[in-house]
């Protein structure tokens, strides 16, 4: 089942930072893991530690989710965030779990057993964090959509051509057929072909969010399917099972940008 996600990675960043905070705060008031027995110094040097490893966590799982992201069909869905949270948690609680015992408890007797501490402090924090994380990754996803679902573009003819305008979400692929160019989009969920006469390389430099495949062909990235490898020659499959060529000029450009951990 698709799920709202956002690629940008500042929006992730900015997650991250809040999520650091959020810790520091939340362990600085509530005092769990003998915090109560710090004095506000101590509290100062020890603490922001746990926040660190909960927002540099979050960072260092980044490129996992674009590797989720792009596994198969570039779509986010609930398998893979349930897949990204809980991978980050259980990394994160054993960094947490290390920084205790030789940060936090070096040089002092009876520290908390694992499971004392999972039980009594590190699972209900979790609970409490957890939930944040999910409510802002899912506010940005859906902040993310809004703003693609909203964005149109006019590709224009020549002359007095007559042009299209259209949703940028909607636009899949666009050809170039001698003086002219096929537009292929959907309406609805219809796939349709307007031809415009235009060069394919005027489209190539107007648009920077297509993506140049062959010397005949651009491509919508948000309809991405998966790869395709036959006799040698590599190919896209977009939405409708649309089939673009990739030239070894662009190959490497494009394996890149569709597996790139820095999506802007």
């Amino acid at each position: 089942m698709k799920y709202p996600f956002d690629p940008k990675l500042k929006h992730h960043v900015i997650i991250g930072l809040l999520l650091a905070i959020w810790i520091f705060v939340f362990l600085y008031f509530t005092e769990p893991l003998d915090v109560d027995e710090f004095g506000d110094t101590e509290k100062l040097i020890y603490l922001p530690g746990y926040g660190i490893i909960g927002g540099i966590s979050y960072l260092l799982f980044l490129p996992l989710q674009y590797k989720l992201l792009a596994y198969k069909v570039k779509k986010w869905t609930i398998a893979k965030e349930i897949v990204f949270l809980l991978t980050y948690t259980i990394i994160t609680l054993t960094f947490v779990r290390l920084y205790y015992l030789y940060v936090i408890m070096v040089g002092i007797p009876n520290p908390y057993t694992l499971g004392y501490m999972l039980k009594a402090i590190l699972l209900p924090a979790v609970g409490t964090i957890i939930p944040i994380i999910l409510i802002a990754r899912f506010a940005f996803g859906k902040y993310f959509e809004k703003q693609v679902e909203d964005q149109k573009i006019e590709i224009k003819g020549e002359g007095n051509f007559e042009g299209i305008r259209l949703h940028l979400i909607d636009l899949i692929s666009i050809q170039s057929s001698d003086n002219y160019i096929e537009v292929f989009y959907l309406s609805g969920n219809e796939l349709k072909k307007t031809l415009i006469r235009n060069k394919l390389s005027v489209i190539d430099e107007t648009f920077d969010e297509l993506i140049r495949t062959h010397r005949s062909y651009l491509v919508n990235p948000y309809h991405f399917q998966q790869w395709k490898t036959e006799k040698g020659k590599h190919f896209l499959i977009l939405n409708h099972a649309i089939q673009i060529p990739i030239s070894k000029t662009y190959l490497s450009s494009i394996k890149q940008r569709f597996n790139s951990t820095t999506t802007a």
